[in-house]
């Protein structure tokens, strides 16, 4: 079964996107894919994987959705008999007048992301639908990334999926001229699939990456997609010195030595088109900031004024956490602390693991061991409960 996992985590969203393309209805892809996959936990293990195991899938996932697709016209059909002056329509035949040629964009994932990313959808509800699509993040991950509890995230894709199935919100690849209108869901879902590379899915930050220069190749003169890929890339240069084997290493800890400097500059060269672009927004500012990181000495104080103007840009409190922690780096860690108490993000890790290392650097080290305690509690992965251990140990 671990074979069949691997090719869960590679194909699913591959088969899915190509069930969307050929039903145009997310649902019924969705639960045919599904019949593939378990069909393939039943016959693989006996059989042997297939040469191409997507190819298997996707024809299997499509004689299933062809059978119920059947089944349904013949039952519609017995109706008809009955009630003569009914209209029935199969599945499929509802109007797909924002869709276009498939052509449009040339590669399947991408594809998949923009036709989830509907804006009849609220846009939270976009890019958890997308994430949950693309397979690689589960519920758990998806609610994590929102900083909500895994049920209310269950309860966002349930009301999106009905909303879908109620309102016949059409599933098909948006024309050119409906691909901006999608764009803000779509770089949220990139960056989401990124960041959770960064958290030890090396898979997931490489696939980001590469989404993110098909999104600057399909929309070239849009500087978010520049600035959305200029911030992924800078921060993937310092891959190699975040981690020294299973132990985190702050910024001020990395060795530059081990940053790849070629993706730094290649970075910095997507950072500065962007900028020529008339660049503004949110991934352009946040690829300024992780430029700046990577200077020396880090010039703490207008990394804290960039995160000022990216919280009003985004009103999102962990860029608040953000600029308070440049504060403190830059000197003080009292109006820091300030600005951390009065954030509601009681459920973040990096909120109580910042506390902590303020109070630490106030000299009230009775409240900091209580603020890493809440952190490690709240920790998910391995470097995450070392690192705040040492914290606890040091104290």
């Amino acid at each position: 079964m671990t074979g069949l996992a691997e090719v869960f985590r590679k194909e699913w969203s591959g088969v899915l996107a190509s069930l969307v393309g050929f039903l145009g209805d997310f649902h019924l892809a969705e639960e045919v894919t599904q019949d593939a996959f378990a069909a393939a936990a039943e016959r693989w293990p006996a059989s042997g994987t297939p040469a191409n195991p997507r190819a298997w899938l996707v024809t299997t996932a499509r004689h299933r959705a062809i059978d119920r697709i059947r089944r349904e016209r013949v039952l519609a059909t017995k109706i008809h008999l009955l009630l003569p002056d009914a209209t029935t329509h199969g599945p499929g035949s509802g109007s797909e007048a924002d869709g276009c040629d498939r052509s449009v964009i040339k590669d399947e994932r991408l594809e998949l992301i923009f036709t989830c990313c509907h804006p009849a959808l609220p846009l939270e509800g976009q890019v958890a639908l997308t994430l949950r699509a693309l397979g690689g993040l589960d519920t758990a991950d998806i609610a994590h990334a929102f900083l909500v509890s895994e049920q209310t995230m269950k309860r966002r894709l349930t009301r999106s999926k009905a909303k879908i199935k109620r309102t016949g919100v059409p599933f098909a690849v948006p024309g050119p001229h409906l691909l901006r209108d999608r764009l803000d869901a779509v770089l949220a879902v990139v960056y989401l699939i990124y960041n959770e590379g960064c958290r030890g899915r090396v898979d997931l930050g490489d696939e980001a990456l590469r989404l993110g220069r098909l999104l600057v190749a399909q929309m070239p003169h849009e500087p978010e997609t520049h600035g959305l890929l200029a911030l992924m890339t800078l921060h993937h240069a310092r891959r190699n010195a975040r981690f020294a084997g299973a132990d985190m290493v702050l910024l001020d800890d990395q060795d530059p030595a081990l940053w790849d400097q070629d993706q730094l500059a290649s970075g910095r060269t997507r950072l500065e088109r962007a900028l020529e672009l008339g660049g503004r927004g949110p991934y352009v500012v946040q690829a300024a900031i992780a430029a700046l990181h990577t200077r020396r000495p880090v010039d703490w104080p207008q990394i804290a004024v960039l995160y000022r103007w990216l919280a009003g840009l985004t009103g999102s409190p962990v860029v608040e956490l953000n600029r308070a922690v440049a504060i403190a780096q830059a000197g003080d860690p009292t109006t820091a602390l300030r600005i951390i108490d009065r954030l509601d993000l009681d459920g973040y890790l990096y909120l109580h693991s910042t506390r902590g290392e303020l109070l630490r650097r106030l000299g009230r080290a009775d409240e900091a061991r209580t603020a890493y305690g809440r952190a490690l509690r709240l920790a998910r992965t391995t470097p995450e409960r070392r690192f705040l251990t040492r914290r606890l140990d040091n104290l």
